[in-house]
């Protein structure tokens, strides 16, 4: 029993099932657009999102991160410092055109108060990629085409029902999708990052051929897809 109570002390906090943990600042949630946007992504997907305060939050707006929006005098950046399905359910739809347009067309006085942020518009130097290109693709091909196209016109076997790199990198998710994936379904349960994941339990092997990366191929795989070109497909992105 003693072994058992220490065992849970040490286990991660996680969110109740769906639940997101968002912070905000009071300058931004007196505007009025917090209580706008929660309730409409609530009702499209079932997923709560709870208001806490910075330090339990594993989704924080405020002026750390990706901008996102500018108004009420400021421009509002998006970080990600939690994870799981309901967090990037989350993150995707405040970056989607569904959750863009219901920021932007917040007007409760009919004036819109939020337009979307410019890139370079808050003084912010653009994103840049330390990973090996060269690696990246190396890596790609190696570990990861046997179930994604990888390459622009070309198919190494991949299955027919997986996205390509291109189809995942015009998603508005696309960074934190590659940075994490190892934690997505189902890449865990056959993907282990060298130093950093545990090891398969031995009641619960890997169901297919394991692949293993280190957090440097991991970082050149991004660097890689950052410079692909996104798929074009004629008409806004639907994705689960």
């Amino acid at each position: 029993m003693i072994r058992l109570f220490l065992a849970l002390l040490v286990l991660p906090l996680t969110a109740t099932a769906g639940e997101v943990r968002l912070y905000a600042p009071d300058a931004l949630v007196d505007t009025g657009l917090i209580r706008h946007i929660l309730p409409r992504f609530t009702l499209k997907t079932q997923v709560r999102v709870a208001l806490v305060p910075q330090a339990e939050a594993q989704v924080m707006l405020g002026p750390d991160g990706r901008p996102l929006w500018q108004g009420a005098g400021a421009t509002w950046h998006l970080a990600v410092p939690g994870e799981g399905d309901d967090v990037d359910r989350f993150v995707t739809w405040l970056r989607s055109d569904v959750g863009t347009n219901t920021v932007t067309s917040f007007a409760p006085d009919g004036a819109a108060l939020f337009t979307l942020a410019e890139a370079g518009d808050d003084g912010q130097d653009a994103v840049v990629y330390a990973g090996d290109v060269a690696l990246g693709h190396a890596v790609s091909v190696e570990k990861c085409a046997r179930c994604h196209a990888v390459e622009a016109g070309k198919s190494l076997g991949d299955i027919g029902s997986t996205p390509s790199f291109a189809l995942l990198r015009a998603l508005p998710n696309w960074e934190e999708r590659f940075v994490t994936f190892y934690v997505l379904k189902p890449h865990g349960a056959f993907t282990q990052i060298i130093d950093l994941t545990e090891p398969f339990p031995a009641d619960r092997p890997s169901p297919i051929v394991p692949i293993a990366l280190t957090l440097d191929e991991v970082d050149a795989v991004t660097a890689y897809v950052a410079g692909m070109a996104p798929a074009d497909l004629g008409a806004p992105l639907a994705h689960q």
